[in-house]
């Protein structure tokens, strides 16, 4: 702080006190907030006035202006002043976590990282500077994907946490590493370390708040750690313990008493922040077990709730949930047979990546991806290869590189051509030896890929062999979408080779399930096989009405391809490189064939 003598002098209170009524004012009045801050020099202030004036000027123009080069220069000067002043580190540290951001936002990463960490080698006397830099550098070096190096610094800042006596900011320190580990697949050490993180968060008696948040920080990691695994069932417990979780905090209030240890001035998120983010893993919980209305209502309630939250803060992570709740969305409404919404999603996708490069560079993959998706699903099957193929050139990461492997797969054997192409992909996916993933979902996923192979081959037993290890692997984690295209396609082998008692006993339940999804493709699959099945066994009624579902079903999944395939963002599945494209130009109308709905 600077003395009693330097801050009240009346020119300097003056000129602050207006310097904040202007950044105050409504709107706020930014080019006389500066004019205010810069006539402070014209007084020749003492150095810690100038520093903190350095610091203020610099923060306001990198916050509200786009002259980043006069915002560098007092950000520098502040840090460069401070440095030489004993006992003056809030403003020292703030400018060194103010500047290192600032040239983060210009692509000057390298600039920034001797700025953090000369700041965090000199505030080690400095409890909640020291832990928040550390937090600071961990994340620079996670956004530039330096795993290691961030794990490193979480550890040491774990360590730094229990020498100060905070339980709550080592708790922090090792959760944020478990995120990371997770995310490296390093699943020997997350094990160990989750479990530690357990014992630390149910033993510590503080403040309810940040308590339950903690819990929230640990089960969120818990939950999505199975659902990367596509355990499903398993990870129920887990999941409702969240939810509970969450309603808890919901009903504590925020007026709460800051703690005395300087180390713990610390919230993993905000609660709103939370509420959305166990939407978030609750949808994507039902979208991979099959519960496909549950998804939509609970992604409903999360993208009201980011509108809201959004309308009063432009946090990044938001748009992040906001995208990651999209793409799960996406994929129910394919299932779903509403195309044509899903289009429009994929173009919201694309739009909000426009908005922000770091957003893009993260999602390009997956949004190429479920343009795919939604190729196979208009039948644009050599549209679907090369947004796959561009998608697998985007990713590093395993489980979705074995997704779109297992996806392009399948268009390859829809197209019936392309054996040489199709054998060398499910080399890399067979999972009877080294499956690249340890995913119970992926794994299932690629039995079922293998069955349809043999069924198009004619190969029927092997077909069966696959298929019946698709199922159990689906029975045992409440996978429904697997375990009702399997039933589907037992059911049509066993018809092809005459044993109808044996095939409506796999396609009666296979439509029920579709049903309860619901699943409109599997739907349609399952209404033209009843209708055959009756037909061959002579229930000329049963036969009647399976034809009616099925005429249903067909005209429902035309009518949405036909207003998919009409809207300008239909253009989008021919565009593989690059940002995606803002305009769309309007389509004459669908350009694909209908013959697979058929």
């Amino acid at each position: 702080m600077a003395s009693a003598t330097e801050t009240q002098e009346p020119w300097y209170l003056a000129l602050l006190g207006f310097a904040e009524h202007f950044r105050t004012s409504s709107p706020p009045k930014i080019r006389l907030c500066v004019h205010c801050l810069q006539a402070v020099f014209q007084f020749k202030p003492p150095p810690r006035v100038e520093a903190r004036t350095h610091l203020q000027l610099g923060s306001v123009l990198y916050r509200h202006t786009k002259n980043s080069e006069l915002a560098q220069t007092h950000l520098e000067k502040a840090w460069f002043i401070s440095q030489q002043i004993s006992q003056f580190e809030d403003v020292k540290f703030e400018a060194a976590s103010i500047l290192s951001e600032f040239y983060c936002q210009q692509n000057l990463v390298d600039s920034a990282k001797p700025v953090l960490r000369k700041a965090i080698q000199i505030s080690q006397q400095t409890p909640y500077w020291h832990c928040r830099l550390l937090f600071q550098l961990a994340q620079l070096h996670a956004l530039e994907k330096d795993l290691v190096s961030a794990c490193d610094l979480l550890g040491v800042g774990a360590e730094y946490a229990r020498v100060m006596g905070s339980e709550y900011t080592r708790a922090l320190f090792l959760l944020s590493k478990g995120m990371l580990l997770l995310m490296e697949r390093k699943l020997s050490e997350v094990h160990p370390l989750l479990t530690l993180c357990g014992t630390i968060v149910e033993n510590w008696q503080g403040n309810p708040i940040q308590k339950e948040s903690l819990r929230v920080f640990f089960l969120v990691l818990q939950v999505t750690h199975y659902l990367d695994a596509g355990q499903v069932k398993s990870v129920k417990p887990c999941l409702k313990q969240l939810q509970q979780c969450i309603q808890t905090i919901s009903t504590l209030h925020d007026d709460e008493i800051l703690p005395t240890n300087p180390a713990a001035l610390f919230h993993w998120l905000p609660k709103e922040h939370m509420c959305v983010l166990v939407y978030l893993v609750t949808v994507m919980h039902s979208m991979q077990a099959g519960y496909l209305e549950k998804a939509q209502k609970y992604t409903d309630k999360a993208l009201m709730q980011l509108e809201k939250l959004k309308m009063l803060d432009n946090s990044p992570i938001l748009s992040t949930f906001q995208v990651i709740l999209l793409e799960h969305i996406i994929m129910c409404r394919l299932v779903t047979g509403h195309k044509a919404t899903a289009l429009q999603e994929i173009s919201q996708v694309c739009q909000l990546c426009q908005q922000s490069p770091r957003l893009f560079t993260n999602h390009a993959a997956q949004l190429h991806t479920l343009l795919g998706l939604y190729c196979i699903s208009v039948n644009c099957m050599d549209n679907a290869e090369a947004q796959f193929t561009a998608a697998l050139q985007m990713t590093t990461h395993q489980e979705l590189w074995t997704f779109i492997v297992t996806n392009l797969a399948s268009v390859y054997i829809r197209e019936g051509n392309r054996h040489q192409e199709l054998y060398s992909l499910l080399e890399r996916i067979n999972p009877d030896h080294n499956f690249p993933v340890s995913s119970h979902c992926l794994r299932a996923a690629a039995f079922y890929i293998r069955g349809l192979l043999s069924f198009f081959q004619g190969r029927y037993n092997e077909a069966k062999r696959f298929l019946r290890e698709t199922l159990k692997m689906s029975n045992a984690e409440d996978l429904n979408r697997l375990t009702a295209c399997s039933l589907v396609l037992l059911g049509h082998i066993f018809f092809v080779l005459g044993n109808h008692r044996e095939s409506n006993n796999m396609v009666v339940p296979a439509m029920q399930l579709a049903s309860k999804i619901p699943d409109m493709s599997v739907q349609l699959w399952s209404s033209a096989l009843l209708k055959d099945l009756n037909k061959a066994c002579g229930n000329t009624m049963d036969a009647h009405e399976a034809a009616q579902m099925h005429q249903n079903f067909s005209q429902q999944l035309l009518q949405d391809h036909i207003a998919a395939c009409s809207l300008p963002e239909h253009n989008l599945i021919s565009w593989t490189d690059g940002l995606p494209p803002v305009q769309f130009q309007p389509q004459n109308g669908p350009t694909t064939s209908l013959a697979s709905l058929l």
